[in-house]
């Protein structure tokens, strides 16, 4: 009955909105484009590098994996400051975005982790990205660099024990449940052998989504020349955020150029960009060796399941991750940066709640966060709320909200959010306080 009335809803939502929408109004018109132009940029650069890798893994992790072993390191039993170092290290070995740590997440937590670990990774994952946390500190300032640094690794331990003390008694059922289970049976291979499989696979996901920070130089067809970091791209056009004065548009604006009025783009030449050129060499070593290992060391009804599941998760995520993605493109047309940064001029309360509100509920394409962050800096944004929007933003936003709750359930995933936001208020207001 329950999934009877969700689905109800679902359909009465999408009646009324199409019933009522008013088409013929302009910003309707360029948020429904917006929505769909973000939703491409998704499909075309994100979902075959990133999502599809995830969801391998995460079918591999319940496959594989043994109960055994996630129990006993992440398990409601495990011994915690082993449990919450591993879970809020994996942040800075992993580097993917939040999209690639759901499945992840979801994989791990349904094999039993307990919620205490299992949160703190779903936060440390995105959060505590090297590269995300260096360019914020090249772009935004070494102080705000070095407290997102800060401020995420801190996070996702007391996230974590947060979560674990307002559910308690489901942890504790879940440790009795646990200490009650029978000896597990012999596993068919080595751990280590599942490691390295698991590594690789990682690996693979980790080059094939390497980040490219987008600043270049653009050359239009009509001779001009101006520099600025790519948003997103789809198929006919390309998004830009300009970094200098160009006609009418002022530096943190936002501009969309058909491919056709492009000449040429002239990349900022960096190590990370070296390893983006040549990311799908490395992905395709590591693509190879698990296909090799998949073959030698594993019987083909494990196969057979490892497809499987990770079929099922995908049809548990992706339909949320799309309708989310479009959601936010839809709503981002109809709140201009400008109204934002009003926002969050100064150093209040409101201020930082509204920064933590939107980072949370927001989708950031990958590293996007840091020169969107910078345009609302030169419109008037407080170092506290930029902090706070910072640290709201990577683990959270509507898509991963609507998957976590699917996940989770209604009243964890509530908790998970209260818990991003109040303490991104809290830290902003002090950051901007001292500085």
């Amino acid at each position: 009955m329950k999934r009877e009335l969700k689905i109800f809803t679902a359909l009465v939502s999408i009646f009324v909105v199409a019933y009522a929408l008013p088409l013929n109004n302009p910003k309707i018109q360029q948020a429904i484009q917006e929505a769909f132009r973000l939703l491409q940029w998704y499909a075309r650069n994100h979902t075959l590098t990133c999502v599809v890798p995830a969801l391998f893994i995460a079918g591999a992790i319940i496959t594989f994996l043994s109960q055994n072993s996630v129990m006993r390191y992440l398990g409601p039993n495990a011994n915690m400051p082993l449990a919450y170092a591993v879970a809020s290290i994996s942040g800075c070995v992993l580097a993917v975005c939040s999209c690639s740590v759901l499945p992840m997440f979801a994989g791990i937590y349904n094999l039993g982790a307990g919620l205490g670990p299992a949160t703190a990774f779903l936060y440390s994952g995105p959060a505590i990205n090297v590269l995300a946390i260096f360019l914020s500190a090249r772009v935004l300032g070494f102080s705000i660099g070095a407290g997102r640094f800060v401020g995420a690794v801190v996070f996702s331990v007391v996230i974590g024990l947060l979560m674990a003390a307002v559910f308690r008694k489901g942890e504790q059922v879940k440790a009795k449940a646990a200490m009650q289970m029978p000896e597990p049976e012999k596993p068919r291979r080595s751990i280590s052998k599942t490691a390295i499989f698991l590594a690789l696979m990682i690996l693979f996901l980790v080059f094939s989504d390497w980040y490219n920070p987008g600043n270049v130089t653009v050359k239009a067809a009509n001779g001009g020349e101006f520099k600025a970091v790519v948003i997103h791209e789809t198929k006919d056009a390309i998004r830009f955020q300009l970094e200098q004065d160009l006609g009418e548009n002022k530096p943190g604006d936002k501009i969309t150029l058909p491919k056709t009025e492009i000449a040429e783009m002239q990349e900022q030449k960096t190590w990370v960009i070296t390893i983006h050129h040549i990311r799908w060499y490395l992905a395709g070593l590591c693509g190879l060796a698990v296909l090799i290992m998949a073959w030698r060391w594993f019987e083909r009804n494990e196969l057979r399941e490892w497809m499987h599941n990770t079929w099922d998760f995908a049809k548990l995520l992706v339909p949320l991750l799309f309708g989310g993605v479009f959601i936010v493109g839809f709503v981002s047309m109809l709140l201009p940066e400008k109204q934002v940064a009003q926002w969050v001029g100064d150093n209040s309360l409101r201020s930082n709640l509204v920064a933590s509100v939107i980072g949370a509920f927001w989708y950031f394409a990958t590293l996007t966060e840091i020169p969107i962050t910078q345009a609302l800096m030169r419109l008037g944004m407080h170092k506290g709320p930029v902090l706070a929007l910072l640290l709201a933003g990577p683990a959270l936003s509507l898509p991963n909200i609507l998957v976590i709750r699917q996940v989770m359930g209604n009243a964890k995933t509530t908790v998970f959010i209260v818990l991003v936001v109040v303490m991104s208020t809290i830290v902003g207001m002090f950051f901007g306080a001292f500085f």
